[in-house]
């Protein structure tokens, strides 16, 4: 009996089908790829987030020099270097961002971020100390309180992170907004602003210190959970 057409060619096509089975995956050298499974990229080194971290860093010097510039009370001299602070933290919060957003976080930024901060602030509060107007007590607090955080972070860092809390950024803007204040040829009501805005910034840079020790004792001793601080 003949068999139909369609049967014959199903037959033929089932006895091809299990021909290429038999035979095992292609020679080609490549395994095949798995459905639904999307290999991470490599994040670069040089991306956007990075870029503005190493420009925060090249402008500290430049801001030095504008800061020290004649006197150091150029009314001139001064605008610009409270604009070279002012693009400098902006930088600060932009770069932070885009890592996050868009996956550019990097072990290199980990490092160069913080690095990046300390070097601006404390740059700024040393130089408006060393031209009296800034009292050195609130500048070896808060430059103090930074080491001193930065070897605690060392100490646990095997033990676990303690994340940047609500305290910790408003003691960084709060400190920010002072400095560029100060920065700035102002006189009078502007300047008691400025001073006043400082010491709240003092006061935030000991209390968030205060809790980050607390919370790196807990990590330290194994107690369960962990706080912020920044």
């Amino acid at each position: 009996m003949s068999r139909p057409v369609g049967a014959l060619v199903t037959v033929q096509r089932d006895e091809l089908e299990g021909r290429w089975a038999d035979a095992g995956p292609p020679r080609s050298g490549f395994a095949p790829a798995t459905p639904g499974v999307v290999e991470p990229a490599a994040v670069p080194l040089m991306n956007i987030a990075n870029v503005l971290t190493v420009l925060r860093i090249a402008i500290v010097p430049l801001f030095l020099a504008a800061l020290f510039a004649g006197d150091g009370h150029d009314p001139r001299w001064r605008w610009g270097a409270a604009a070279l602070f002012g693009i400098a933290a902006i930088t600060d919060r932009i770069d932070g961002q885009l890592a996050r957003k868009y996956g550019l976080v990097t072990d290199f930024g980990k490092l160069a971020d913080p690095i990046a901060d300390k070097a601006l602030i404390g740059a700024a509060l040393i130089g408006l100390s060393m031209l009296g107007d800034l009292p050195w007590w609130m500048t070896i607090v808060i430059v103090a309180r930074e080491l001193g955080v930065t070897l605690l972070r060392l100490a646990v860092v095997r033990r676990g992170v303690i994340p940047a809390g609500r305290g910790g950024k408003l003691k960084t803007l709060v400190q920010s907004v002072a400095i560029a204040v100060l920065l700035l040829p102002l006189s009078g009501g502007f300047a008691s602003a400025g001073m006043a805005l400082m010491y709240v910034a003092v006061v935030l840079t000991v209390v968030t210190g205060l809790d980050y020790v607390v919370q790196a004792g807990r990590l330290w001793f194994g107690s369960p959970g962990g706080g912020r601080a920044a």
